[in-house]
């Protein structure tokens, strides 16, 4: 076993009913928060009740501003201008990845009083991040991006020349991270389907990442395992749907942690163009891409690298993710492509096309996915290598 380094993670409340336990963890940072939530989904539960009929109980100031859609930095430095002179003692982000992304940036950058534009990665100046950060809580609602685990505000500014980029320190990791599944009630099913096919896609990556570990390879096919039990019965609202929505939470959880100690792959160095060229929700990018990444991946590595390590974890995925063994590599390899393509088919995730994406869209996506996730894909891909991924799902 080759050694390895964990960054920072957050403390970890998880099970049913964690929810309830916020208003004492706020406590114990102080009596000024900052909420920040997804547009509607919390405030239709009792959740909503709950949280700001305890903060009442306790005497506490809060204020509350809502995330309706992926976060632009324009956004967040207008938030930011909103709220700097509030003097908040803990900023609380309750929802989708969107709203916890938001919620970081906004954490990081209410002491610093300067453009989020400053510190985003491969725009602006970059400039080196040294807070203070005002202290984090997230709490997600969804089981999909891992945000909660992660050190990274995914932003983004769509159109043509957009981007979409992160403002990454190891000071935005969340204090506590508070998964509850019983938040997941209220995600229909079309939610379920993108944001689980994110999870599955970001522990598989992480899994045949250049830079995985022991470590990480454990929480991946622990969270993969999940995956495997839940997801489909979750979308189709069939058997023990509280426990199919606590496996869900924690493959999303565990999807963050490894995400966040090792890299990703070639979907989400995709992802990061695609959904700034044009307006694909991020786990529908993920879960329409990753059966043909997969395969690409494979083939590629058959081809040019047959001795690299990642074959044999694709194989292990294979008989994880199917429930059975195989008598060759190759059989696995097309169960887990066939099987993965399946899940696409029965998940109803939309193809690429649906969004405005054409053939000759492709090379202005090819010409900018090269960034941070790509450099951990087990495999170089060639730029036509990169163009059948996204032919297959056009």
């Amino acid at each position: 076993m080759s050694g390895f380094s964990i960054a920072r993670l957050p403390r970890i409340e998880f099970g049913t009913g964690a929810f309830k336990t916020i208003p004492d963890i706020i406590a114990r940072f102080g009596s000024r928060i900052l909420l920040v939530t997804g547009a509607h989904s919390l405030s239709q539960t009792h959740h909503w009740p709950f949280l700001l009929d305890q903060l009442a109980q306790r005497s506490m100031y809060w204020q509350h501003c809502t995330i309706a859609e992926e976060p632009s930095p324009v956004l967040i430095d207008q938030l930011v201008q909103t709220h700097a002179d509030q003097m908040f003692d803990v900023v609380v982000g309750i929802g989708g990845g969107s709203a916890l992304d938001a919620a970081k940036a906004i954490a990081g950058l209410l002491k610093v009083q300067r453009s989020v534009m400053d510190y985003l990665e491969g725009v602006g100046p970059e400039l080196p991040y040294e807070g203070p950060a005002v202290p984090f809580i997230a709490v997600p609602t969804t089981a999909g991006t891992g945000s909660e685990a992660t050190k990274n505000a995914v932003l983004s500014t769509q159109g043509e020349h957009g981007f979409k980029k992160s403002f990454r320190h190891d000071k935005l990791v969340a204090e506590y991270a508070i998964v509850d599944p019983d938040l997941l009630t209220s995600c229909p099913p079309h939610v379920i389907a993108a944001n689980g096919m994110d999870a599955l896609t970001q522990l598989l990556e992480s899994y045949v990442s250049l830079k995985s570990n022991a470590f990480t390879d454990a929480l991946a096919i622990s969270g993969l395992q999940a995956v495997r039990h839940a997801l489909i019965p979750l979308y189709r609202q069939t058997g023990t749907l509280d426990e199919h929505r606590k496996n869900m939470a924690y493959a999303a959880l565990l999807s963050g942690i490894t995400l966040a100690q090792v890299g990703l792959g070639s979907v989400h160095g995709l992802a990061s163009p695609l959904g700034a060229f044009y307006p694909i929700p991020h786990g529908v990018v993920c879960g329409t891409l990753v059966a043909s990444a997969t395969q690409v991946n494979i083939h590629s590595m058959l081809a040019r690298q047959p001795d690299n390590l990642a074959l044999a974890k694709y194989a292990q995925v294979a008989e994880v993710l199917c429930q059975q063994s195989f008598s060759t590599s190759a059989a696995a390899f097309a169960a887990l492509t066939d099987l993965l393509t399946q899940w696409t088919d029965e998940l109803a995730l939309p193809r690429l096309s649906n969004y405005g994406l054409n053939e000759a869209g492709l090379d202005h996506v090819i010409a900018h996915c090269r960034g941070s996730s790509m450099k951990t894909n087990p495999i170089v891909l060639t730029d036509e290598e990169l163009k059948h991924i996204l032919l297959e799902r056009l």
